[in-house]
């Protein structure tokens, strides 16, 4: 069994929104996948030990999620650099870390999207669906963001990623 980049979002998802009952059209909707992608990705999560043995039934934890997303997932998944695109902001350039870092005169990264309001080098978000649906969750948008800022961040970028995100994932 590998972890695919859907099984993070997926725990991810689940995380932000682990005090709404669930269901896998509800959670793939939620999401941009279909149901059977979301319930493939939960059986890999729990598999894994991010999220806990019953899967959509049971509130998700969040020490082997924060553990994964500090230590590993940036090796797992690592990221993947493109050309200059219209996108929305991501890493250092979006929420929280775009209101703690000084502004800078290098281009702002971004996950390339159609909704997107910056032009910068992209960043490939971690499935093609995942920008959508970080435009419809601010909480899930955050989490995306400083795990980018995890993966392609400067150090002083990453030690700031680490803190907010073990601080999100308590």
């Amino acid at each position: 069994m590998n972890l695919k980049p859907q099984d993070l979002l997926v725990a991810l998802k689940l995380w932000v929104g682990r005090d709404q009952s669930w269901t896998y059209p509800l959670l793939a909707a939620s999401l941009g996948m279909s149901v059977s992608e979301a319930h493939g990705a939960v059986k890999r999560a729990v598999t894994a030990g991010l999220l806990p043995p019953g899967g959509l039934g049971v509130r998700p934890g969040a020490e082997a999620l924060r553990e994964f997303l500090v230590h590993g997932a940036k090796y797992s998944f690592p990221v993947v650099r493109g050309e200059m695109a219209r996108g929305i902001p991501t890493a250092h350039a979006a929420p929280p870390l775009k209101d703690l870092l000084a502004e800078s005169s290098e281009p702002l990264p971004v996950w390339p999207h159609p909704k997107g309001t910056a032009r910068g080098p992209s960043l490939a978000p971690l499935i093609p669906s995942a920008p959508g649906a970080a435009l419809e969750d601010p909480k899930l948008y955050e989490l995306l963001a400083l795990f980018d800022a995890l993966r392609a961040g400067r150090a002083r970028e990453r030690e700031m990623a680490t803190r907010l995100l073990e601080e999100r994932l308590r």
